[in-house]
């Protein structure tokens, strides 16, 4: 009995557990509403089998799931850095780590956005949709690009730490391993105990990843349980084109930008993103999902861990390439809506803010929309559209994250070539990182 869940693979699992979870929610959505059903008595209260089921089983168990992983991300980016930092022979590496990196994630944002306009206004989505342009939307403003570098620098780590702000997490941990590598005896003692601390932490990890299926089954059953299918007929064109744009950015760009800046075999890596592109589509969230992306690039994708405890986390932090993806397409969308004719100079003018505001808003909550209310404000179209496509953004989110830790690891990769710090033999081999999808728990029961 102690090896059926050896029985298959992680991925397989994960799979499983989604498709349970969608079929469930939609099931439950076409039964049952929150209006009540068939009711149930729980510490004398009556309690409907939708609200029990979708408000309160899958909440809880999808909320703990997301909560586990979040958990793990700020230990995991401030050990994993400080590791990598404090190893690094040449200090100057690391300007060229940060160099490469930054250009590339806005190389592809830049990509990402330009094949969104064209498609969209190949396809032309929004002529002929009548749609209410009553609504109102009210956009937070973003941050200055001068205030994001001066807020870089954290005047108290340890809050940062707290609130997860990773871009302060990330200059602390570079200053903080940069120090110890200058430290000798002192810097070499630390530096083993964070290394000690690295492996505890991706054991939790990896503890962690095999309960993934019931997380990802409770979220999918409750966000299927709770959207309208309704809320986005009008949108199909939308939904579609934006959905279509993803898959050629992740299934094209990505390869052919692996292939001809590292010559790496593109099939490998896109085998290898299958567990966190699940993780990611299943949370919604780049931060939530940074365990699983950095154990991808390092345990199955050969990335030295130089290389990618800087890259990975700073790609989930500024890497916007679905949501740049999104705001093309969704700004020729409201402007056809609206009647509004953009000029060449327009276009260019999106690609350009939707680039630079990826890194200009890293790290803000609800950065999707801030960053499509700067790009719609810099053409003039009015904000209230973006409540238009609200509706199915949230569908949409799960796949453009997908998108995004894909992304991180192809930069991961290619930088890593680069330098000199990627593992072939890890990344050529199919089977690399697969003998730690599973936690002994027998071996554990043993040991106890």
């Amino acid at each position: 009995m102690a090896h059926t869940a050896t029985k298959y693979s992680l991925t397989t699992r994960i799979f499983f557990g989604m498709l349970a979870g969608i079929l469930l929610g939609t099931l439950l959505r076409a039964l049952f509403d929150d209006s009540g059903d068939f009711a149930f008595r729980v510490l004398g209260l009556e309690v409907s089998t939708y609200t029990l089921l979708v408000e309160g089983i899958f909440n809880i168990i999808g909320k703990i799931f997301i909560a586990s992983l979040q958990m793990l991300v700020v230990p995991l980016v401030f050990v994993s850095l400080v590791c990598g930092t404090c190893n690094l022979s040449d200090p100057s590496k690391l300007g060229r780590l940060g160099g490469k990196s930054i250009l590339l994630y806005l190389f592809t944002t830049a990509l990402a956005i330009s094949l969104a306009v064209s498609f969209a206004l190949l396809v032309a989505p929004g002529e002929g949709i009548n749609l209410d342009t009553n609504t109102t939307f009210s956009a937070k403003e973003a941050p200055s690009l001068s205030e994001v570098i001066i807020n870089m620098f954290p005047t108290n780590p340890i809050n940062a730490m707290a609130e997860g702000n990773m871009l302060q997490i990330i200059v602390f941990s570079v200053l903080f391993g940069v120090a110890m590598a200058m430290s000798g005896s002192a810097g070499k003692r630390l530096g083993d105990l964070f290394e000690d601390l690295n492996k505890v932490v991706m054991r939790l990890v990896t503890i962690l990843m095999n309960l993934a299926p019931y997380g990802v089954f409770a979220l999918m059953a409750k966000l299927f349980a709770t959207i309208g299918f309704d809320t986005f007929t009008s949108l199909l064109k939308y939904f579609f084109l934006v959905l279509f744009v993803l898959l050629v950015h992740a299934f094209v760009s990505y390869p052919l930008l692996l292939k001809l800046l590292s010559g790496l075999n593109p099939v490998q890596l896109i085998k290898k993103m299958r567990d966190a592109a699940l993780f990611a589509f299943s949370t919604s969230s780049s931060s939530a999902t940074l365990p699983v992306t950095l154990e991808t690039a390092r345990n199955k994708l050969g990335v030295k861990n130089t290389v990618a405890s800087f890259t990975v986390p700073l790609g989930a932090t500024i890497n916007m390439d679905g949501t740049a993806i999104m705001q093309g397409v969704a700004t020729v969308f409201i402007a056809q809506v609206y009647g509004v004719d953009l000029s060449v100079s327009d276009y260019l003018m999106v690609i350009l803010t939707a680039t630079l505001a990826s890194i200009g808003t890293a790290g803000v909550p609800g950065v999707g929309l801030i960053m499509l209310a700067m790009v719609l404000q810099q053409v003039g179209l009015p904000v209230e559209g973006i409540a238009l496509i609200i509706g199915v953004d949230r569908l949409l989110d799960m796949t453009r994250t997908a998108v995004n830790v894909t992304g991180d690891c192809t930069v991961a990769c290619i930088v890593a070539k680069s330098e000199g710090e990627l593992d072939l033999d890890t990344y050529n081999n199919p089977n690399a990182g697969a003998r730690e999808e599973n936690v002994d728990f027998e071996h554990f029961e043993k040991n106890r």
